[in-house]
């Protein structure tokens, strides 16, 4: 008995479409993805439009930390441990379109993919060193 062939994991089909674990959801301008301190419950995929990453200090004050493009993850801290809090707040600043990955379907993804690890890694490297630029 031969083994069977595995299709290859096609990372850009994976991000364009609904599956398991994961949803297109549409957003207008200044619509709430998710906010600070709330359960990290899943990553998220920009697939078109413009977003933002704010924080609130303890004072009220609001600070943009990073601005999102199609093409960005965000909610990493999701694949921590269970539990976690979301470290920032994410709005549209433009209509956007994203897919919700929820928390055990990146970590499956992950897991069982290395082309995506790799992927996903690298995105989420380059953002921090870009944001440490700043």
């Amino acid at each position: 008995m031969g083994k069977v062939a595995r299709k290859p994991f096609d990372t850009a089909a994976f991000l364009a479409a609904e599956g398991p674990g994961r949803s297109i959801r549409n957003y207008t301008a200044k619509q709430v993805f998710f906010s600070q301190e709330h359960p990290a419950d899943a990553v998220f995929y920009l697939q078109t439009g413009r977003a933002k990453l704010t924080v609130l200090s303890k004072g009220g004050k609001e600070a943009t930390v990073t601005l999102l493009a199609a093409g960005d993850f965000f909610g990493e801290e999701s694949i921590a441990e269970a539990g976690t809090l979301r470290t920032v707040t994410a709005s549209a600043i433009t209509a956007c379109t994203a897919l919700r990955i929820v928390r055990a379907e990146i970590l499956r993804t992950l897991k069982a993919d290395h082309k995506f690890s790799t992927f996903f890694l690298k995105f989420i490297v380059v953002r921090g060193m870009r944001t440490r630029r700043i």
